[in-house]
């Protein structure tokens, strides 16, 4: 019996660099977050993984649909915590998806 549920895939894009960009991304640079758990970052690009771990703690939330006045459905800005790059990443849902929970751990 499938156990199907919806999940979004989600884009992590930089969206601005208020300070100096020590680690050399660029505004534009991004990833995505597909089915469930697989990461894809662009060939011949990369993204910081301290600007990483800013935003890996919100996107399970994000890829779930969520209360209409839950302040995680509305807030899609994260920050980068290197206060001198002061990177600003944008979380977007780009595709929602039926998963069958079967299919994962």
């Amino acid at each position: 019996m499938p156990r199907a549920f919806e999940l979004y895939d989600l884009r992590v894009t930089v969206v601005a660099i208020e300070g100096r960009s020590v680690c050399g991304m660029q505004v534009g640079d991004y990833f995505e977050l597909t089915e469930s758990s697989k990461l894809r970052i662009p060939a011949g690009k990369h993204f910081c993984i301290y600007a990483l771990s800013a935003v890996l703690p919100l996107l399970a939330a994000k890829q779930r649909q969520l209360a209409e006045n839950d302040w995680l459905e509305r807030d899609t800005l994260v920050a980068c915590p290197d206060p001198d790059e002061r990177v600003i990443m944008k979380i977007e849902r780009i595709a929602r998806r039926t998963m069958d929970s079967d299919d994962l751990t």
